[in-house]
């Protein structure tokens, strides 16, 4: 499979998905040369180059007529995801997000008999880890 990731997101993935996805070529838009390329054409040059999955963290495309068009002709896997929190954090839980969903999701549409459309659902920020201080609540076998 084919990956084109679109500018909005981390170029940073390219490597994780390459190491997550070895049988699977994975691009950035910036490193087609295609930065600052209106949506529309960018989703026809997709198909055009033969990707199959498109990745982006534009949530609104399929709320656009003419991008959803676009989307439909370019026959590729949409694939989006949120970053619905600020800074650092935020990009941490929407990449964890993304890199813990590629895998399982690559091999689901291998199998696809067509066209599909994917919302990665995010991490949650609440209930992540769980931090226990052992001088409080030490575990069973803990030196004393």
């Amino acid at each position: 499979m084919r990956i084109l990731i679109d500018e909005n997101s981390p170029v940073q993935l390219v490597q994780v998905l390459e190491a997550l996805l070895p049988r699977h070529t994975v691009h950035h838009v910036i490193s087609n040369n295609w930065k600052s390329k209106n949506d529309i054409p960018l989703l026809l040059d997709a198909r055009t180059r033969r990707y199959d999955l498109f990745l982006t963290r534009d949530g609104r495309q399929l709320e656009d007529p003419d991008e959803t068009d676009a989307i439909k002709k370019a026959k590729v896997h949409h694939v989006r995801f949120a970053q619905r929190h600020k800074g650092r954090e935020g990009l941490a839980l929407a990449m964890g997000a993304v890199i813990g969903a590629m895998p399982g999701l690559v091999a689901e549409l291998e199998d696809a008999d067509g066209q599909r459309l994917v919302r990665i659902a995010g991490l949650n920020p609440a209930g992540r880890f769980e931090v226990t201080d052992p001088r409080k609540d030490p575990p069973k076998y803990w030196p004393r």
